[in-house]
């Protein structure tokens, strides 16, 4: 069958620009004349424009008017859902990370994993808003997901319940005495409010901090002022993340302000392959001044920046328009944030006491007074093991309260040794 030639009109004097647009036009009108079916025209116009930006990078994408709705309620933290950000990662949609209380949470679905199907349906091919607009749904009914991970056999299907997630951003607890632990789920409207919160909680606690523990792992990110101004709580001054892109208004650099700084205390920021985006930015600039320790493993490798677009039929674009870079001048985009010290995560396993004895325990064994001015170790070993389980079987974690200590302890020996 022949279509014949369409016409056009001053082809010698097109400019290329032109006849691409001639070309997207020419094949508009063959499918709306020719096509099997009628299709209608906004269904087309939807379809090449998700097409085009589809084209660019995992992170562009279009929105139509219900996905844009649901996209905007997810930066107040609450949507309904699995609880998991995804994207698209060497064609294959994986997931960055699951968020803390959520479905996909306590089925334990994890950063990295790789979703092969929703339901009977494979993901090749599939829009990042695609699948979120399949795995979304009414709160109580089921979607049963296809996952492959690295230790996986042969993938293995999930099968979760959807839930309205609310997801909270800041939660803080105090490890032990002047130690303070803060977690970081997701980087929403009021996060830096609730960080400052959290903080006056903990010092009303503590009276003052020897340490903190900023938690950044699985954290997938959001908006990007709330990074600057979580950054800018515990710099004093100074460059926290600058943009580049072609647009004048791309050209972007955030610094930190000296006002409402937090104490120099020593902090520990922990990451991982679940880290992306706005958490990577946080631990770039404090890493970059040299204001806390990052420690876990390499971070997720986001360094792009997308601008919401709102388009005229409540629909939006998500367009990435710049890369941003730590104050050192690294972009962090595929390569991520390498951790100060590396720490894996294990699987701790205690040893039972009463598998075990000492000293005081073989017969015969004399005693030595006791010292009223002197703490005992065993002391130390009971305010050690009166810490939240979930603290307790948390190997980074302890990793991270053991280095905070260390440092007071080796500022106390130079002290004593001066």
């Amino acid at each position: 069958m022949s279509f014949g030639k369409v016409n056009r009109i001053g082809t010698a004097e097109a400019t290329p620009q032109y006849q691409d647009l001639q070309l997207f036009t020419d094949v508009l009108s063959i499918v709306r004349k020719s096509y099997v079916e009628e299709v209608e025209m906004k269904d087309l116009i939807y379809g090449a424009i998700d097409g085009m930006l589809a084209s660019l990078d995992p992170h562009s994408a279009f929105m139509p008017p219900d996905i844009y709705k649901e996209m905007m309620i997810d930066t107040s933290g609450e949507f309904g859902g699995l609880g998991i950000e995804i994207t698209i990662k060497d064609g294959i949609l994986t997931i960055v990370s699951p968020i803390e209380d959520t479905p996909a949470y306590r089925a334990g679905l994890q950063a990295g994993d790789q979703i092969l199907k929703i339901e009977d349906q494979f993901t090749k091919d599939l829009s990042i808003m695609d699948a979120v607009k399949m795995m979304r749904g009414p709160k109580g009914t089921k979607i049963t997901i296809t996952v492959m991970r690295e230790s996986f056999d042969k993938p293995q299907e999930f099968t979760l319940v959807r839930e309205i997630i609310t997801v909270k951003s800041v939660k803080s607890s105090t490890l032990e005495d002047g130690y303070a632990y803060v977690r970081v789920a997701q980087f929403q409207e009021r996060t830096a409010n609730d960080l400052l919160d959290a903080l006056k909680l903990l010092r009303s606690q503590n009276g003052s901090l020897r340490g903190l523990i900023l938690d950044l792992r699985n954290n997938p990110g959001g908006l990007l002022d709330q990074a600057v101004k979580v950054s800018d709580i515990f710099l004093p001054g100074g460059l926290i993340v600058y943009t580049e892109g072609r647009e004048e208004g791309a050209q972007m650099k955030f610094s930190a302000h000296p006002n409402n700084t937090e104490d120099d205390f020593p902090m520990v920021v922990l990451i991982n392959g679940g880290s992306a985006s706005a958490s990577e930015i946080v631990a770039g600039a404090l890493q970059d001044h040299g204001r806390a320790v990052v420690m876990g493993t390499q971070s997720f490798g986001k360094g792009s920046v997308q601008t919401i677009i709102p388009l005229t039929d409540d629909s939006g674009l998500r367009l990435t328009t710049a890369r941003y870079y730590t104050p050192n001048g690294t972009s962090i985009q595929a390569t991520g944030i390498i951790p100060d010290i590396l720490v894996n995560p294990i699987e701790i396993q205690e040893a039972k006491e009463g598998m075990l004895f000492r000293e005081k325990d073989l017969k015969n064994h004399f005693e030595t007074p006791e010292k009223t001015d002197e703490k005992l170790p065993e002391e130390d070993e009971r305010q050690m093991f009166q810490l939240n389980e979930e603290y307790r079987d948390d190997y980074q974690l302890m990793r991270a309260l053991d280095l905070l200590k260390g440092w007071h302890i080796f500022k106390a020996l130079d002290r004593t040794a001066a």
